[in-house]
């Protein structure tokens, strides 16, 4: 089967399906990963076929703009207006991707996804790392900062998909007319091709979220898509070095966060973990964070898998994306997350809940004083300890990436006839 998986965004947006891709090829199919050229080189790595998506979204995350938009000080129409004509190439480019697929699964951001499906008339998934477009009254939105909203809960899940789409309508609709003949988009989020109700496959484990009673079978959490083939990469010499010099250190990283101020909320973590009295290994990310002049307790480090960093640590310390969450978490280490927004403080708090790590801290509320006392208790403390080497213990004995891949191919099965050996 030609399968053409579409994603848009960062490096937490790509490599769970880098992991997808290779699950899918090594079952036997012929897959291509279209998504932001920056990425070419990982897609190749990984043996998958690769077309690029035109759209400079990373570079522009990067500007000053962008770094303030991340950093929730505002302009986010000024960014748009930028954003929405990169969004006409993009799509033109997704369609191209996917020409001859016999089947499309997209990450939302990739809007043309469900569109190009229907195009085509092949089946379409919706794959995303976050419980974003299922409603339950279970939890709200995983990207509303409260929670719960009560009577409110399942409400908010379809607000929040409306507007995130919104502001992209427009265009997806000149685009749907103008390259593919169709009429205006309906409810393309949650009906797949030929209206049949799409299938969402949620990339994280059920022992982290279990899935709510109020789930249709449509809605599952397959557990998470870890991509631990990086057949390139070679620790530095130096990094083995001090993590042979001393007890195990704390790793600090905000990954694609962005900061205004990021030398002084480097110092901030440099105080803290001398505080802590932690070794520690920090990451600089987007510009989160700028080490510069660090003490010898404390490695700079541009980029390591953390699949293999994190087993090394005594705690991980970060902005609570769902990748790093989950690869904190199947390291067994102790979590401390940092959130700005999004779902990030919705992952913080089920870290916690799990007793995996500390409470989170919010960025804005970030103080040498707490990230210190938060650092020492997930150090330091046995119960947390207990729950996170528990926690791991549950994610390494999953397999997320074949369950998707079953459920992937029963859906081809279903909708067009097709079924494959197993």
């Amino acid at each position: 089967m030609k399968i053409t998986i579409l994603t848009v965004g960062s490096r937490g947006d790509v490599q769970p399906y880098l992991a997808l891709g290779r699950g899918l090829q090594r079952a036997g199919h012929r897959v291509t990963l279209a998504t932001l050229e920056g990425f070419g080189p990982s897609v190749r790595e990984q043996g998958l076929h690769f077309y690029p998506l035109r759209g400079q979204f990373l570079e522009l995350v990067q500007t000053p703009e962008g770094q303030a938009v991340l950093a929730g000080k505002g302009g986010r129409m000024s960014l748009l207006r930028k954003v929405l004509p990169m969004y006409q190439a993009m799509l033109d480019d997704e369609l191209a991707a996917a020409a001859g697929s016999e089947l499309i699964i997209y990450h939302p951001k990739a809007l043309g996804g469900p569109s190009i499906a229907e195009h085509l008339g092949v089946p379409s998934i919706l794959a995303l790392p976050l419980p974003l477009y299922s409603p339950t009254a279970a939890w709200p939105s995983p990207i509303v900062p409260f929670a719960s909203l009560g009577p409110f809960n399942r409400l908010s899940h379809r607000m929040l998909v409306w507007l995130a789409v919104a502001p992209m309508r427009g265009t997806l609709n000149q685009w749907r007319k103008r390259a593919l003949g169709l009429g205006p988009t309906g409810d393309e989020l949650r009906t797949g091709s030929q209206g049949q109700p799409l299938l969402r496959l949620y990339g994280y484990s059920p022992s982290i979220l279990p899935s709510p009673a109020d789930w249709d079978e449509r809605s599952v959490a397959t557990g998470y898509w870890f991509l631990d083939h990086e057949p390139n990469w070679q620790p530095p010499a130096d990094l083995v070095a001090f993590l042979q010099a001393g007890p195990p250190p704390v790793y600090v990283g905000f990954g694609s966060m962005a900061s205004q101020d990021a030398a002084a909320k480097t110092q901030l973590v440099v105080d803290a973990l001398a505080q802590a009295g932690q070794r520690g290994v920090v990451a600089s990310g987007w510009g989160g964070l700028s080490p510069t002049n660090l003490p010898t307790s404390i490695y700079q480090l541009e980029a390591a898998p953390h699949h293999w960093l994190f087993p090394q640590m005594a705690a991980v310390v970060h902005h609570g994306g769902a990748g790093t969450t989950a690869a904190g978490l199947r390291a067994g280490r102790p979590s401390l997350i940092c959130p700005f927004f999004g779902d990030q403080p919705f992952w913080g708090q089920r870290v916690a809940t799990l007793g995996a790590g500390p409470a989170p801290i919010a960025q804005r509320h970030l103080s040498v004083k707490n990230l210190a006392a938060a650092i020492s208790a997930a150090v330091s403390d046995p119960a947390m300890a207990n729950a996170a080497s528990r926690v791991g213990a549950a994610l390494r004995a999953e397999d997320g990436i074949a369950r998707a891949v079953e459920l992937i191919e029963a859906e081809v099965a279903r909708t067009t006839g097709m079924v494959y050996a197993t």
